[in-house]
């Protein structure tokens, strides 16, 4: 839990370090205009035009110029968060902002200006109706968001098209549960209102509604956090200069020597506007080398933790007994794809292809020369399909883990509903009672229905001065 969200507070909304501009941001809580009104007659010596910029020294106690720049009052309701803000935007050095900050806290601490805690501005901004739950995290992740596709869709979550998406879905749930409700307090009515407004439809689009709103959410969530893609295999098959062919640059040594990577290289890459998370590792092998054991280890750890395994084997020679042997251990659950490496030297082009694994089950494999840089595509849109990536989801909006968690328990209470309402209408009551609980969850979503607890983990990880 953040402080009291009625407290006055300040800081600083500009990155830390050295720029051209910085500002210091103020929203004045149960204070008021009062408030207001006097820390612009200490910091600026005279009154500002609301929602006009002023060019104006920025004062020290002793009414000496700390700085010089741009004075902004916004009053409530009409401001970032729906209360009297005053920004102070001038130099960007952290020492002049340090000092104006500290100029505001020492005029403010009559009314009780505090320094804001981490996402109390956008907290504010969400607990006076400025902006919903899903609005605000969006916030957040605008700021960190690491591609050009991320940027985009964390901008349509701002905008409100996740929210408006949701609160469409409750809507429905709402009026659907109206209709049940209505047949269980008039059960001696002759009118089946169920039969007559089509419950049963209604439901079904709803179901489909909300698998269109999820789908468009895994993608969203995977533009946010991306894939974990790790890099196994037995030595000199390959994985660095696979590396470096999906990097695009020399990132990690390559040598005819077994053992040169020891430990595990890291490389971030877009395919599409997704991050990929690509984990280059220790050759899997048995060694008496201490140091390289430890590689080998920390493989295995980073395998348990991967979203998608790359088992990188030598085209010459295909699947070995060793091979087998380290395919057996791969967590369950988690795709492999077989990257048969070296095809330069095999004289067979580029391919991908399903083949029989010898547990029965189907295994994907792709046939590339990472050295010549061929087949390297072929390796991309097989990642992008693992992650069901769809190539013309241009709408899709930022969305987090705990987003998909509540939607797809949401769908699971209405296929429950589903359930019960083809049973009798004994079971009319549990089908209320799992629409209510659909709509619960939905509301967490935009913070309808969301605990403080919830709230505090969330804003607590956004910077501070938003």
């Amino acid at each position: 839990m953040l402080a009291t969200d009625s407290d006055p507070i300040v800081a600083i909304a500009t990155a830390p370090g050295r720029g051209g501009i910085g500002v210091v941001r103020v929203s004045f809580g149960r204070a008021g205009a009062p408030a207001a009104e006097a820390l612009m007659q200490a910091l600026t010596g005279q009154a500002l035009a609301p929602r006009h910029a002023s060019y104006v020294p920025f004062l020290d106690g002793a009414h000496t110029a700390l700085d010089r720049g741009i004075a902004l009052y916004f009053p409530a309701p009409h401001s970032y968060t729906g209360e009297h803000v005053l920004e102070l935007q001038g130099h960007g050095g952290p020492i002049v902002l340090q000092l104006v900050l500290q100029r505001c806290i020492e005029a403010g601490r009559a009314f009780g200006l505090r320094l804001a805690e981490p996402g109390e501005f956008t907290r504010r901004a969400f607990l006076n109706d400025k902006l919903d739950l899903a609005q605000a995290e969006a916030v957040a992740d605008l700021i960190e968001a690491s591609t050009e596709a991320a940027v985009r869709s964390a901008g349509r979550s701002l905008d409100g098209a996740f929210s408006r998406d949701i609160h469409a879905l409750v809507d429905d749930v709402v009026t659907l549960r109206m209709l049940v409700e209505a047949t269980l307090d008039f059960p001696e009515e002759e009118i089946d209102f169920l039969e007559a407004a089509d419950a049963r439809g209604k439901l079904t689009h709803i179901r489909a509604q909300l698998d269109h709103v999820l789908a468009e959410a895994r993608q969203g969530a995977l533009l946010r956090e991306g894939l974990a893609v790790v890099l196994a295999g037995q030595p000199n098959v390959g994985k660095s200069s696979l590396l470096n062919a999906l990097a695009g640059a020399e990132l990690a040594i390559v040598t005819p020597v077994a053992g040169t990577t020891r430990d595990k290289i890291s490389q971030t890459i877009q395919i599409e506007g997704i991050p990929l998370h690509v984990i280059d590792t220790a050759g899997l092998r048995d060694t008496e080398d201490e140091v390289e054991k430890i590689g080998i280890e920390r493989t295995w750890n980073e395998i348990d933790r991967a979203d998608v395994v790359l088992h990188l084997l030598d085209a010459r020679v295909g699947m070995t007994p060793e091979d087998e042997i380290i395919a057996a251990r791969f967590p369950a659950g988690v795709p492999v794809v077989r990257v048969l490496n070296k095809t330069d030297l095999t004289g067979v082009a580029p391919e991908v292809a399903t083949r029989d694994a010898n547990n029965g089950t189907q295994v994907c494999e792709v046939r590339l020369s990472a050295k010549q840089n061929d087949g390297v595509a072929l390796l991309r849109g097989e990642l992008l399909r693992i992650a069901g990536w769809q190539a013309d989801a241009q709408s899709v909006y930022l969305a987090r883990e705990r987003h998909l968690i509540a939607l797809r328990a949401a769908r699971e209470q209405l296929a429950n509903a589903a359930a019960h309402a083809d049973q009798n209408a004994q079971a009319l009551d549990l089908f209320a009672e799992e629409l209510r609980l659909a709509q619960e969850l939905l509301n967490s979503i935009t913070g309808e229905f969301t605990s403080d607890d919830l709230l505090g983990v969330i804003f607590s990880r956004f910077c501070i001065g938003k």
